[in-house]
């Protein structure tokens, strides 16, 4: 189960901590077991400072304490610090990833037929949609809507989600995609085939946690070879 040290601490030597901290991350490359680590400072108390670090387990955090390295940062930061630093042991019970909640969403709404669901609450009304299907960027929340019907109609079609990254305001997922082409697509008309194909899409989110910018890489060209519309360049 995920493990998250909580240290609190007091010092006006930001600079010298964070110096500190690189100097810990580049020693201990390759032993540390910490994954995530974020240091905050009070907006209203410039002085009270916030070090988050996580782990796998506490079974992990307990080797990485170990390390004669993390020993030696520990004595430099209590030097550097007003007072001695608080720590928090916490379990977490409790995980819920916004941006890769977003992202699997989307793709749970886009599975399926007819109407897509709604999407005021997932995707900003100015959003950019970057599709190489598309010669030039969808923009507005209405005209990803359409775009994305005229996928629905051409297709009864699910996605899964393979994997999700995020960092910052953005994520990238990589997808499979299977689907029976029932409509005409891109002037192919219903062939009734079952398809598959697999992509990648980087979401960008805005300053309101909706989605404001979409970039899609797909096989395109196995989509078509797939529906036959190659057939005569191939013979």
């Amino acid at each position: 189960m995920t493990f998250v040290q909580l240290i609190e601490c007091r010092t006006s030597r930001l600079d010298e901590m964070n110096r500190l901290i690189d100097t810990w991350v580049e020693r201990t490359g390759g032993k540390r077991t910490a994954t995530h680590a974020l240091v905050g400072r009070d907006r209203s108390d410039g002085a009270h400072i916030v070090e988050m670090v996580e782990f796998p387990s506490y079974e992990d955090a307990m080797r990485n304490s170990n390390l004669p390295e993390t020993d030696e940062v520990f004595r430099g930061m209590v030097a550097l610090c007003d007072e001695m630093p608080a720590f928090t042991d916490l379990v977490i019970v409790r995980d819920e990833r916004l941006a890769e909640s977003a992202v699997r969403r989307l793709f749970g709404t886009l599975s399926g037929a007819g109407e897509p669901g709604p999407l005021n609450d997932l995707i900003d009304e100015d959003c950019h949609s970057h599709d190489p299907i598309n010669p030039q960027t969808t923009i507005g929340l209405d005209a990803i809507r359409r775009e994305f019907r005229m996928w629905r109609d051409a297709f009864d079609s699910a996605f899964t989600v393979e994997d999700v990254l995020a960092q910052d305001d953005r994520a990238c997922a990589r997808w499979s995609w299977s689907a029976t082409h029932k409509g005409e697509f891109l002037g192919i008309a219903p062939t009734g085939r079952r398809v598959t194909m697999t992509g990648m899409t980087l979401v960008r989110f805005g300053d309101n946690g909706k989605i404001a910018e979409l970039w899609w890489q797909h096989d395109q060209l196995g989509l078509l070879q797939q529906l036959g519309a190659l057939d005569e360049l191939e013979s």
